[in-house]
């Protein structure tokens, strides 16, 4: 239980000191020994879920790079995987939606050329992009005295200011780590007698939000994923992006949660917003850019058929999916149409999230009904097709058979909701999502 001087409980050492304490008798100390120990064992699920996938890449940047940006949504875990950096170097540290650090920077080239030895950390920094200009001398002086690497370590929220002035200002200086939700990988839990089966279905339910997952009830993940909505609706989003009415944006982004994993139709959402098909375009900008919503393109074979132009688009994150649909809990998810939905579009973000880099995505869609859900193109050139069957007795039609035709992938799975592997024949491997995730990590 302790290890390099830090405490680790396993919910199986959990339960037996819980069974331990249970038997001392009416102690009125009991209560608080359970509470100590269930606290701990939050701990140290915390912990097993730290460093995160994207540490390693994040500090691989900082070595090769003098600035490195961590990009991601709010509440995601920006900050907590900084400070862990931190702690490894000397740094300092400013929040700039704080007034007092806000000020450090009024002259901002005097105050970081005085830290030049330090790895310094802006946090929230597109709330001042003036700064991008001042960063890119410093970096070039640094250069000219031989200081090459792990100058600045930028947080964001992918605004678009922010991408826009990073991109102009810091071009070959700056390298982009987008941390995403907890995905499959993170959230096991060595140890737990009951599999990772639950662990994946809470988070499927839940979403990767670390407060949503690590939340004590699925009532209070519902009640804190609602506040985020309306967080990011009332106050972030009018701070990062265009001015969008809330009440527009919230009726738009449920939408899209209702149409999750369907092609886009413009002219459709146009038509239930009363507005134009530019605006909706303008919308879907915005969130796709805020990391909220993904976009997923249609693969352009050349296969000499005619091909779906439209892009599928997904909300991002599965619990957030559920909450702008008032699903709750697990049985009001299986209850409501949108499941299959949920669930391949918590496929596609959880694998994107496992896969290297420069793994590149797509879907495959033929207007005569061939079908793949997903076609990954792996760094070394290989393609793989991927397609998502919510369920224990995963079924192919014809279509995904055809598409397999048309592109001939090196590998073809078939990803479901449960945990054995076995071949299908024809080349196609039944495969479950944990395993997947960790075959394209290993890729």
């Amino acid at each position: 239980m302790l290890c390099d001087n830090k405490i680790s409980v396993t919910p199986a050492e959990y339960r037996w000191l819980s069974w331990v304490f249970s038997g001392l008798g009416m102690d009125p100390r009991v209560r608080a020994l359970e509470s100590i120990l269930a606290f701990l064992a939050l701990i140290a699920i915390i912990a097993r879920m730290t460093p995160r996938q994207k540490s390693q890449i994040i500090r691989a940047r900082l070595e090769q790079f003098p600035a490195a940006a961590l990009l991601g949504p709010r509440q995601v875990g920006k900050t907590t995987l900084a400070e862990l950096i931190a702690e490894e170097r000397s740094s300092v540290y400013l929040d700039l939606e704080d007034a007092a650090d806000r000020e450090k920077l009024s002259d901002a080239a005097l105050y970081l050329s005085g830290h030049e030895d330090k790895l310094v950390i802006l946090d929230e920094v597109q709330r001042a992009p003036e700064v991008f200009q001042t960063l890119r001398g410093l970096i070039d002086q640094g250069r000219r005295r031989g200081i090459r690497a792990g100058r600045f370590l930028l947080l964001g929220s992918a605004s678009i200011d922010l991408l826009r002035q990073s991109g102009e200002s810091l071009a070959g200086r700056i390298a982009y780590v987008e941390l995403e939700p907890f995905n499959v990988l993170e959230v096991e839990v060595d140890g737990d007698s009951e599999g990772d089966g639950d662990a994946r279905e809470r988070l499927w339910v839940r979403g990767g939000f670390p407060d949503s997952f690590l939340a004590g009830s699925d009532e209070a993940s519902a009640v804190w994923r609602e506040n985020f909505v309306r967080t990011y609706l009332e106050r972030d989003i009018p701070q990062l992006g265009p001015r969008v009415p809330a009440e527009t944006l919230h009726r738009f982004w449920t939408m899209l949660a209702h149409l999750q994993g369907g092609t886009l139709n413009a002219a459709q959402l146009a038509r239930g917003l009363a507005v134009d098909g530019k605006t909706i375009a303008r919308y879907l900008d915005l969130l796709v850019d805020l990391l909220l919503v993904r976009r997923l393109s249609p693969l352009h074979a050349n296969v000499g058929k005619r091909l779906v132009k439209s892009p599928k688009v997904y909300v991002r994150d599965s619990g957030i999916v559920h909450t702008l649909l008032g699903l709750d809990d697990r049985e009001a998810v299986l209850g409501h149409p949108v499941a299959g939905g949920s669930w391949e579009g918590f496929v596609v973000e959880n694998l994107l999230r496992a896969a290297p880099d420069r793994v590149k995505a797509w879907f495959y869609r033929t207007a005569a009904g061939a079908e793949i859900d997903l076609v990954l193109e792996m760094p070394g050139g290989t393609r793989w097709a991927v397609e998502i069957e919510r369920g224990l007795a995963p079924k192919l039609d014809r279509g995904f058979h055809s598409a397999r035709q048309d592109l001939e992938p090196e590998r073809s799975f078939v990803v479901y909701s449960g945990d054995e592997r076995y071949p299908r024949g024809e080349g196609v491997e039944v495969i479950g999502l944990t395993e997947m995730a960790s075959l394209l990590a290993a890729a």
